[in-house]
């Protein structure tokens, strides 16, 4: 499996690169303010904020220091599963979210991805 990392416009050594754990990254079809409000907090986690409700929830079913974070869009609801490493951010999986609760293909396809970047 390949990962995508991303730097760009990191103004510290400090900060935390992104690693995307898919063999190809599509950016899904956010509006215009969905874009900024996720690059915004994404932002926040590389400079090791940690993000609280409502914009991040912990998802310890999926692993430990896994937690997804909530972006909301003009008809649509978008989640970005991610890790906290020491050294990265890692991006499991983006989806929209129709239901209360998270589909268990999401859950099962980010485990995979951990393990198979754990074993990497």
């Amino acid at each position: 499996m390949s990962y995508l990392t991303y730097n760009a416009d990191v103004e510290s050594t400090n900060d935390k690169p992104l690693v995307w754990l898919r063999a190809v990254v599509k950016s899904p079809p956010f509006s215009e303010n969905a874009r900024l409000e996720a690059g915004f907090l994404l932002r926040k986690l590389q400079k090791g904020r940690m993000l609280e409700m409502p914009h991040s929830r912990p998802m310890p079913v999926i692993g430990e220091r896994c937690h997804e974070l909530r972006v909301i869009d003009v008809d649509k609801t978008w989640r970005i599963i991610y890790r906290i490493d020491s050294d990265a951010i890692v991006i499991l999986d983006i989806y929209s979210k129709k239901t209360r609760t998270t589909p268990q293909l999401v859950i099962d396809r980010s485990r995979k991805r951990l393990r198979e970047y754990d074993d990497a």
